[in-house]
């Protein structure tokens, strides 16, 4: 089948999930991802739809725009503001969700680089999902947002660091301190420069948005924001987090709702891509192989994540329902989860047995944690007055 046909297929699925997902009052999310399932070439499905090199960048393309859209929602000021809940829920999660995984991986697979590469796999929850899940549920204005933001930004960093580590783990290679502590000063130096830059362009922007026409603004965006994304990529971070700094450096330019206006639908399109694309990389046929590592993997991961951003939460003074919000908003695994799956299956230096289930349990993993976390996310404020009572308190 020709890409052309392909993507018109793709497009009869995601458009049929997103009407029944309106119809059952449920986010679309989990619905591209089973529609990709489906339709993919994994048996006992008929295997209509790969995922090639197009489809890959539209997918990209996707969770770019998803993280621009978010940071466009998020001004310096409120991310300066913010900067305790970055430390606080980052480091609670990274020491309950990255402790819990590695100590899941000594259980399963004994001391080794496979142990701490199964807690890489736990640990990280998804930008892509989550930002979607956010906007589908209207919750970017909540407080407690700023926390679930905060975490996110957080993971993405460390897992700058992070992939340096485990590309050494795959091939055998010794991880130097010199070079992480190099890696990490890229790494703070990119984020700083973003920040400044959002502190002096938004009035240079201002002074010429106004005679830009409508056409030549979404290309200038895009260009920002593509490059801005292959800049993050290039000083080590992930190109998500580059288009979530460039959402920020516009945020407070009278340009952003014309932005906003004008690249809603390419977002919407590229985003239901990407989940589809999702679900083209899951074998459900492996569950058989790979079910002793997948089920406490789950219990880890959601009881991790619902732990951390409770803990979290009641630190930074937030109510214990809106603690408990944050902690289901944390639940869905996603892309990094799948990339660093793939690049520990090209790991030399690994076992063979991990090599060959580690893609397949990562894609089971990331299809559940993401289907239950956006059901988790979208039930969690009566859940939270079922459990924690109805009356609403304030922040401390």
């Amino acid at each position: 089948m020709g890409i052309i046909a392909q993507l018109g297929v793709i497009l009869v699925a995601v458009a049929v999930m997103s009407v029944l997902g309106e119809h059952l009052r449920v986010s679309a999310i989990p619905l591209f991802m089973v529609a990709g399932v489906v339709l993919g070439p994994f048996a006992p499905f008929p295997g209509v739809i790969a995922l090639d090199e197009p489809l890959y960048l539209l997918g990209e393309i996707g969770v770019i725009l998803l993280l621009f859209y978010l940071g466009l929602e998020f001004s310096l000021e409120r991310i300066l503001q913010a900067r305790r809940l970055v430390m606080t829920g980052g480091l609670v999660d990274l020491l309950i969700n990255g402790g819990l995984g590695l100590g899941l991986g000594f259980v399963l697979l004994g001391p080794g680089p496979e142990a701490v590469l199964l807690a890489g796999l736990i640990y990280v929850s998804s930008s892509g999902v989550i930002t979607q899940a956010l906007f589908d549920f209207r919750r970017l204005g909540d407080a407690e947002t700023d926390l679930v933001l905060g975490t996110l930004v957080f993971e993405d960093l460390a897992i700058a660091l992070f992939l340096g580590i485990a590309s050494g783990f795959a091939v055998g290679t010794a991880v130097s301190g010199a070079g992480l502590t190099l890696r990490a000063l890229i790494v703070v130096a990119f984020v700083a420069a973003f920040l400044v830059a959002s502190h002096v362009l938004p009035r240079f922007i201002d002074r010429i948005s106004p005679f830009v026409e409508r056409e030549r603004l979404v290309l200038v965006a895009l260009a920002l924001v593509i490059g801005s994304a292959a800049l993050a990529q290039w000083a080590g971070l992930s190109a998500p987090v580059g288009a979530l700094l460039a959402g920020v450096l516009l945020s407070e330019t009278e340009a952003r709702d014309r932005i906003q206006r004008h690249l809603f639908g390419l977002r919407d399109f590229t985003a239901a891509i990407f989940f589809f694309a999702f679900g083209l990389q899951i074998d459900l046929g492996s569950l058989g192989t790979v079910w002793t590592w997948l089920v406490p993997a789950l219990a880890v991961a959601v009881a991790g994540k619902l732990a951390a951003g409770w803990i979290a939460g009641r630190m930074t003074g937030f109510t214990r329902r809106q603690s408990f919000t944050v902690g289901t908003s944390l639940i869905a695994r996603g892309e990094f989860t799948l990339i660093l799956a793939q690049l520990a299956a090209l790991g030399t230096a690994l076992s063979v047995e991990f090599r060959e289930q580690v893609v397949s349990f990562a894609g089971l993993l990331v299809l559940v944690t993401a289907a239950l976390g956006v059901i988790l996310m979208r039930e969690s404020r009566t859940m939270g007055r079922a459990i924690f009572g109805s009356t609403r308190r304030t922040l401390s």
